[in-house]
């Protein structure tokens, strides 16, 4: 599927998807430089269920998030590199800062968090999730590992 903004597709799709039985695991991030961080999270995430939906941050929203530098890759290169790993079975680039609308309308069995989420914004999403039957997972960091350390690193 190389639709990465048509959110009324996937929304079908996952309907049709849940008609046959099938469980809806959600995640999201930025996934700026992939590392062995994010396949852990996007491999684990995948176990938890039947179809893996992957929110990416668009361009605009990563800068907002991570500065102007960021991202280092477009949403469109960033989009084609997660729908290339094995598990994911779709990426929906969206514009907001966190994937509230996305999680409204999409309604996914399982949000899986990876790292250290922020407390606030787990809140707003298991708020939504729990509404309608979903859970939320956390997923545990892989130490020593982030874009933003990759990125020093370079720099340095």
């Amino acid at each position: 599927m190389e639709n990465y903004r048509d959110l009324d597709g996937l929304v079908e799709f996952i309907e049709q998807k849940k008609q046959m039985g099938k469980k809806i695991v959600f995640t999201n991030g930025c996934y700026d430089i992939l590392h062995e961080g994010h396949i852990h999270t996007l491999q684990k995430s995948a176990k938890l269920g039947d179809i893996l939906i992957v929110g990416l941050n668009s361009d605009e929203s990563v800068k907002r998030f991570k500065g102007e530098n960021r991202p280092v890759k477009n949403e469109l290169v960033r989009a084609r590199i997660l729908n290339s790993i094995k598990g994911v079975d779709y990426v929906i680039i969206f514009d907001e800062d966190e994937p509230l609308e996305l999680l409204r309308k999409l309604k996914p069995d399982i949000c899986v968090k990876g790292g250290n989420p922020i407390p606030e914004r787990v809140k707003k999403e298991k708020e939504i999730v729990e509404s309608y039957g979903g859970r939320i997972v956390c997923l545990p960091l892989v130490e020593g590992v982030s874009t933003t350390n990759i990125i020093e690193r370079i720099r340095d």
